[in-house]
């Protein structure tokens, strides 16, 4: 409970989405869908990139 309060719940859940997207990009990459494993797959580093930008502009940088 400590960790979820010093990063904020919700990022918490969007690491938790991550970690699910990824997830599910391995599904497919086993399952013999490689193309759209990758496509997928490059949600999560977007989907962080995008919440260290917000996160950079909330703090003035």
């Amino acid at each position: 409970m400590n960790f979820i309060k010093k990063i904020g719940l919700a990022n918490f859940f969007l690491l938790l989405l991550c970690a699910f997207i990824i997830g599910v990009a391995e599904y497919l990459f086993l399952r013999g869908d490689q193309l759209h494993a990758i496509f997928i797959g490059l949600w999560a580093p977007t989907l962080l990139l995008v919440v260290i930008f917000i996160k950079q502009i909330k703090n003035g940088r």
